[in-house]
Formats: structure tokens, sequence, C-alpha cells
């Protein structure tokens, strides 16, 4: 429980209210990631996310394009998709478009896992949400749509930014 005098701590000004926004996102993440993988013994959360998207997904994505998607490296969904592979749920193969590229395919054990393991997991997420309105829910939903943008837009500031540096930097 978040002590009460935090709370007033942060809530005086739009910059405390940033900075705990900011501060609160971390520390969801973190007890999310703790929650999911004390409780799901087969994959870790990010493995999930991983696995949860590719299965959602018309037609396999490139590692790239899945780490766009999820905001990580191709690195990093390299390593979550050969997690993956071994343990079964996952095919990794030469996309069809681009030959240089890998692609994941979720495997039927993939396809299983979320129509029948994962369904005692999506009662326990719904206590997650029980303790919004309806309304409340949606607006959580806006905003984090919003959010979003957001990060968007800090992206392209930095990425503007550091392409201006490099123009005017004779060692770059």
């Amino acid at each position: 429980m978040i002590p009460t005098t935090l709370i007033q701590k942060f809530s005086d000004t739009p910059e405390h209210q940033e900075r705990a926004i900011f501060n609160t996102l971390f520390i969801v993440s973190n007890r999310l990631q703790t929650l999911f993988d004390s409780r799901v013994p087969k994959l870790s959360l990010k493995q999930f996310m991983l696995l949860s998207v590719a299965c959602q997904l018309d037609k396999p994505f490139t590692f790239t394009a899945l780490g766009n998607l999820l905001g990580c490296s191709r690195q990093n969904i390299k390593k979550l998709a050969s997690a993956l592979e071994k343990k079964g749920f996952a095919s990794i193969l030469q996309s069809p478009e681009d030959p240089r590229a890998l692609c994941l395919h979720p495997t039927e054990k993939a396809r299983r896992y979320f129509e029948e393991d994962f369904r005692d997991y999506q009662k326990e997420l719904r206590y997650l949400f029980e303790v919004y309105t309806e309304e409340e829910l949606t607006s959580l939903f806006r905003l984090f749509m919003k959010f979003y943008e957001g990060i968007e837009h800090l992206e392209h500031r930095i990425n503007e930014s550091s392409h201006n540096n490099k123009k005017g930097d004779p060692h770059a």
C-alpha cells in the first residue's frame, strides 16, 4: 500500500506528479513481472508477452518488427524466441519476405497453452482490474493510449536531437 504521506508529497505540483508517474511505471512493471513469474512456471512474463503478441498477429513478424512492437531490441527478441523454441512454444524460421531476417512462429503447443493453461491465469488477471469501475477502466485505457503518444513524441524529439547533433559534429 502506498503511504498517504508519499501521495501527498508527490501530488502538489505537475512536476512532482510527472516524476511520480514515471517512477510508478517502473515499480508497477517490476511488481507485475514478479507476480507473473512466480505464478506461471512455464514462461517468464517477457516470453509470455512475445508469444502472446506472435499468436495474435495475422502473419509472422521479423525479430526486428517484433522488437519495434514490444519496445525492445532485435537481440532481446532473439534471446526470448530461442527460449520459447527450446520450450517447444515456437519455431524460428526464415522470413518469406527477407531471407536475411528471422520470424517467430508459434507452435500448436503455444496455441493449446493459451486455450487451456492460461485460462486460470486470466481469472487472476481480472482481479487486477476489479478495483476499477467501468468508467475508470475506460479512462485508464485512454490515458495509456495517450501515454504511447507521449513516448512517440519523446522518441521523435530524441531522434531529431541526435540527428541535429551529428550534423554539427565533424567527428560524428
